[in-house]
């Protein structure tokens, strides 16, 4: 039985794998449940069997990638220091923002928006929905151990990931011809969560 799971997840994992390289590199509309089954090497029925069609796909694809950032990868005892934690989720979450798969499938729905306007939701419900979710958890269990004092986990978390864009992202997302450094970025994000802490520092 648990030769079979992991035989299922070997196959599951190859197909998202395709499916992330070719929704990237080819767009949503010309990419096929035929032509991702060819590049990960199995059955089409083999694809259909792991997920029932292509939004779906599309949808699991998208939190694979978030998930494998590990944004809130953490044990209880790295609690202790709440610039440590939050300055290494700023960092996994810039990292996961400016990945090349992350630009072009953000591209992606605004380009096929119109033709697919389901893209753009199930971009949002797969991706920044439920990482929002997720730092919402965190925030809720950094005012739970009074780190800090956060009324509404939810807004907290929106400002915090809205905040750590920043001039570096816009500048990626536009292509600009000057980009910030590693450095400007990184000076930005400990300035950032710096703020954030003395804005929700326990009364």
């Amino acid at each position: 039985m648990q030769k079979n799971r992991s035989k299922n997840e070997t196959k599951r994992k190859q197909i998202l794998d395709a499916a992330t390289e070719l929704f990237t590199e080819k767009g949503y509309a010309t990419t096929s449940m035929d032509l991702i089954a060819r590049q990960a090497d199995v059955s089409k029925q083999t694809v259909y069997s792991h997920f029932g069609s292509k939004d779906d796909l599309f949808a699991a694809a998208i939190e694979q990638k978030c998930d494998s950032y590990r944004m809130l990868d953490f044990s209880l005892e790295d609690f202790s220091d709440v610039n440590v934690t939050l300055l290494a989720v700023a960092k996994r979450f810039f990292s996961m923002l400016i990945a090349k798969e992350t630009l072009a499938v953000h591209k992606i729905c605004a380009y096929e928006s119109k033709s697919y306007p389901q893209l753009s939701e199930l971009f949002y419900h797969a991706g920044p929905e439920r990482l929002t979710t997720e730092v919402a958890k965190l925030m809720a269990l950094l005012d739970e151990k009074k780190a800090l004092s956060i009324a509404n986990p939810h807004h907290a978390a929106v400002q915090f990931l809205t905040m750590l864009k920043g001039e570096a992202w816009l500048r990626i997302e536009f292509n600009t011809r000057k980009q910030l450094t590693p450095e400007e970025i990184d000076d930005y994000i400990c300035a950032t969560v710096a703020m954030f802490i003395r804005a929700y520092a326990p009364q």
